[in-house]
């Protein structure tokens, strides 16, 4: 005998997840109520619906915008969707919002995924490796192997994909862009973005007090 689900219940999952009221209540049914458990099998499912998702062609969307408290840090976004109707969507939205922010807080994020890093930075970030003394008296095959090690923990740190969702840690940017797939029912693509730092590559002028008041004596 099935045990009752309450509505509230089912609400409650439906507000967590953005699954169907009919995926909520049978997800809670298997899970014989359990919530927490409810949401990790709705998201496997998820997932899955969003993997095939992954090779549509968006070219719908928008660009979104944050300029971050005390205007010193700036993100462009643009978050590509299948259809108009989507892209105009508050939820839609929300995510590139969330997308944009993350990228203000993540500095050390400089592509969207693993696979737009250029192979000459690979190749970089390998030969610096390679050079590290605590390598030196390591076997080839065994220093080989902590070279990869470190190559992939560090291309993790360069890729949007790979963050931890700074809303929801449990979560990375990738699984969260397949929630929304799974959401809106169609591909959701993060195409590129851009951060912008006050400041950033200029030569900035540092005043030595010493030396100018030395200077102004000596011109007297």
């Amino acid at each position: 005998m099935t045990n009752y689900i309450s509505s509230k219940t089912i609400k409650e999952l439906r507000m967590r997840t953005g699954a169907g009221m009919m995926d909520c209540k049978k997800a809670l049914e298997a899970t014989e109520g359990n919530i927490d458990l409810a949401i990790k099998n709705l998201r496997k499912k998820g997932l899955g619906f969003a993997n095939k998702k992954l090779t549509r062609l968006a070219t719908e969307g928008l660009i979104e915008s944050y300029i971050h408290i005390g205007s010193r840090i700036g993100v462009l976004v643009e978050l590509n969707c299948e259809t108009d109707f989507v892209a105009r969507d508050a939820k839609f939205h929300s995510l590139a919002r969330s997308i944009a922010m993350q990228l203000a807080a993540c500095q050390s994020v400089e592509y969207v995924s693993i696979d737009d890093i250029p192979q000459d930075i690979v190749q970089k970030e390998y030969n610096i490796e390679m050079e590290k003394d605590d390598l030196t008296k390591k076997p080839d095959e065994i220093k080989k192997q902590i070279v990869n090690g470190r190559i992939q923990k560090r291309l993790k740190e360069l890729s949007l994909m790979n963050q931890q969702f700074i809303q929801n840690t449990e979560i990375s940017i990738e699984e969260l862009i397949k929630e929304y797939i799974s959401l809106f029912g169609e591909n959701i693509k993060i195409r590129r973005f851009q951060r912008f730092i006050l400041g950033e590559g200029l030569e900035k002028k540092v005043n030595n007090f010493t030396q100018e008041v030395s200077s102004m004596i000596s011109n007297n």
